[in-house]
């Protein structure tokens, strides 16, 4: 038996907004937000586990980027057709 292929709504995924990385100040304060994130790992032992280290890298990157960047949203697309038919 063949499996049924979602369809896109059943999914509750977030996209970036990637087209403001061409904007060079929104560019930059996402720059600045990775750097700051970045900088407290210069505070890290050698006791930490690094499993969390690298789920807070990348928490900070996620969050990083949509609060810079914001999320893109997605477009209602007009039906085809007359509905009155």
């Amino acid at each position: 038996m063949g499996s049924k292929k979602p369809s896109s709504t059943e999914f509750d995924t977030e996209r970036l907004n990637l087209c403001n990385l061409s904007e060079l100040q929104i560019c930059e304060q996402y720059q600045i937000k990775i750097s700051k994130s970045f900088a407290t790992l210069d505070n890290l032992n050698d006791s930490e586990d690094i499993n969390m280290v690298w789920e807070n890298i990348t928490e900070n990157i996620k969050t990083s980027a949509k609060d810079s960047l914001g999320l893109y949203e997605l477009q209602q697309h007009k039906l085809w057709f007359d509905e009155e038919c």
